[in-house]
């Protein structure tokens, strides 16, 4: 059972210092009751004290960490049931299967196109994280010879899906570096698995056939020794799945249930690939810490990777460009120069659209919090002063030889003054970006 704040109030110093972050020893306990805080913050708490608040410090779902070096990704960790209370912090991850009954020209072709899964879209950069390599093949030695070609072949990370301890202890020395996930426990083998973690420091799945198993089992392999934990409750069918994965957050963070206070594991099941998809975005949502999917084309990968990026951002942070001028196309002194916020949809929305008009083109990028143009300008962000700064700023005069800058349309307001204070010509450009094409038409006529 977890503590409440004024059990944990009674083990700190009460120094009330403020060290810790928060103004009070007693704010500070509620903070470690909620989950919001970290026993290490306080400076002044004694070892018996810390020995006491271990459980009541421990985050509400452990942070496990799959992979070794600067691809190693964290799981887990996080402390909120849904993401508009705060956010979430480490986004799901997402592997493609391969199996150890391809030949090994077909193994190499698909790890080589999985590699090649990276994207950039408005500003982010998205990809993948690991490589799944299943046990289907009758022979242990086919696995091992699959694994090792996908670990030289690949700087993803691995997961390794065979369910007999004997066939991972085949493949581990060569990999254990590496850190990969190995799957799975189960009722019937995970003393043999627990054993083959521990002894090369690698996280384990845990599967159950429902979740009082899962509970069971993963009690049982803490008892072990092991903790590096990833949880799957065994459901495939899509909405059973998602109450699980449902019961399992909401028991670990609302009520402190440390059997489930682990990351969630997500196998894909559907034979469409748009409809493996569509179970995927599922899991990513509710909550998935790793989903492993088959489908590995990119046009199918990408939506999904677009909803997690937008999922795993910060809702009270707007996503933003950098505060810069910006080349579209062959610029040259001749160039007209376009004007727009950092805001990274209203960014991409007016670039799309110079780029539509063929005329290689300036746009000028303002810092405004990552605002759009309309509220920006509301807040006092995007006003004369903060334009005309940054044209000197940036040396704009020596980037072109005209002396013209268009800005948005609802913000005409600002022509007089920035023109007093640049003492650049202003045109006043369209409301919405969609006019940009047939305004510069006519601009250049």
């Amino acid at each position: 059972m977890a503590l409440t704040g004024l059990e944990i109030y009674k083990q700190l110093p009460k120094k009330n210092c403020g060290e810790c972050g928060t103004p009070t020893c007693l704010a500070f306990a509620m903070n470690l009751a909620a989950g919001k805080a970290s026993l290490d913050s306080c400076p002044y708490v004694s070892d018996a004290a810390r020995e006491a608040l271990d459980a009541a410090a421990a985050p509400p779902i452990a942070k496990v960490v799959l992979g070794a070096g600067p691809q190693a990704i964290e799981m887990g960790d996080e402390t909120e049931l849904f993401r508009h209370d705060k956010r979430f912090y480490h986004e799901t991850a997402i592997a493609i299967q391969v199996s150890d009954n391809l030949s090994s020209a077909e193994l190499k072709d698909q790890v080589a196109a999985i590699n090649e899964l990276e994207f950039d879209r408005v500003g982010q950069h998205y990809t993948i994280q690991a490589i799944a390599i299943r046990h289907d093949a009758g022979d242990p030695l086919a696995f091992q010879t699959a694994v090792t070609a996908v670990a030289a072949a690949t700087s993803l990370n691995l997961v390794l899906m065979a369910a007999d301890a004997e066939v991972l202890k085949g493949v581990l020395p060569d990999v254990a570096a590496r850190k990969p996930l190995l799957y799975s426990a189960t009722a019937a083998n995970y003393e043999a698995m627990t054993a083959l973690a521990k002894e090369h420091n690698c996280p384990l799945a845990v599967y159950g056939n429902d979740l009082e198993e899962l509970a069971g089992l993963v009690d049982k392999i803490v008892a072990l020794g092991h903790k590096q934990l990833v949880l799957d409750p065994g459901a495939r069918e899509t909405s059973r799945a998602v109450a699980d994965f449902t019961q399992i957050r909401r028991l670990a963070i609302k009520k402190r249930f440390r059997s489930f206070g682990y990351p969630i594991i997500a196998l894909t099941t559907a034979g469409d690939p748009l409809a493996e998809i569509l179970q995927a975005v599922n899991y990513v949502t509710k909550y998935a810490s790793l989903v492993v999917l088959r489908t590995a084309a990119k046009e199918h990968l990408l939506p999904l990777l677009s909803w997690r990026q937008n999922l795993y951002t910060d809702p009270q942070v707007p996503i933003r460009v950098e505060e810069k001028l910006n080349e579209i196309g062959a610029v040259n002194e001749n160039s007209p120069v376009y004007v727009t916020t950092n805001f990274s949809l209203t960014y991409y929305s007016v670039a799309g659209e110079i780029e539509g008009t063929r005329i290689p083109s300036y746009l000028l990028s303002v810092d405004t919090d990552g605002l759009s143009v309309l509220t920006a300008y509301a807040d006092g962000k995007f006003e004369a002063e903060k334009i005309a700064a940054l044209i000197k700023k940036i040396g704009l005069e020596n980037k072109v030889k005209h002396r013209r800058i268009i800005i948005p349309g609802a913000v005409a307001v600002l022509k007089g003054k920035l023109e007093d204070l640049s003492g650049w010509e202003v045109l006043v450009g369209p409301r919405e970006a969609t006019g940009i094409v047939a305004y510069a038409r006519n601009l250049a006529a």
